[in-house]
């Protein structure tokens, strides 16, 4: 059943980029509104309420919204440039890839914009599990390894996979705040999704984790 649906995944793939490929100079770049920084929830009431999902219902996520996430995710909150999660040696290696219905984007924290990559719907590629192509939005953390100093020793490779924790437990912290339903996924098929979004050789699938209005 493994083999069928990586292979299916990968069928998807290569429709997918080679139908696209003139969609994909369309997509435009994404500015997003400032995120509201303020509000919410008591942290101790988000983390009594912060689970994991695996059922989606339909709708899609505002841009203040998906703005707010992001922010709230790997965000700029210093003049300093320094994150709303931290990364080791302030490296901050980690690109987060937003697969919404329209495309892929990657978040830009410092323009707070998401900057075009492909068209289309590559929500199904970025797992191997049937649910994740009714989340709003998947997000693909990326650990850019050339950031690093050592990109092959075992304690850089274990620091980028605790640093996309940090970032996924904020998603998870914002989720619980404003009602959303998400998961983090470890089972991609890693190969198929790199080739997809021209990852480079440096460039390292971690996690993805799913965003959207919980099924009622």
């Amino acid at each position: 059943m493994a083999s069928k649906t990586s292979f299916a995944l990968r069928l998807l793939l290569t429709v997918n980029f080679f139908c696209l490929i003139s969609a994909g100079q369309s997509l435009k770049m994404v500015q997003l509104p400032p995120p509201q920084v303020t509000g919410g929830r008591p942290l101790m009431e988000v983390l009594n309420d912060r689970k994991s999902t695996r059922e989606f219902g339909p709708g899609l996520l505002s841009p203040q919204i998906l703005s707010n996430l992001l922010w709230a995710a790997f965000g700029i909150n210093r003049p300093d440039g320094r994150r709303t999660a931290p990364s080791a040696m302030n490296r901050q290696e980690v690109d987060i890839y937003v697969t919404t219905p329209e495309g892929v984007y990657i978040y830009d924290a410092k323009a707070n914009a998401l900057n075009p990559v492909l068209a289309g719907d590559f929500r199904a590629a970025t797992g191997t599990q049937s649910f994740v192509k009714d989340a709003a939005v998947n997000l693909v953390y990326v650990s850019d390894l050339s950031r690093t100093s050592d990109a092959k020793s075992s304690d850089t490779q274990m620091s980028t996979a605790a640093d996309v924790g940090f970032i996924a437990q904020n998603v998870y912290l914002y989720c619980a705040s404003e009602g959303l339903a998400t998961v983090v996924r470890g089972s991609i098929d890693r190969p198929a999704l790199a080739k997809a979004l021209k990852l480079q050789p440096n460039q390292k699938i971690i996690l993805a984790q799913s965003v959207g209005y919980p099924k009622k």
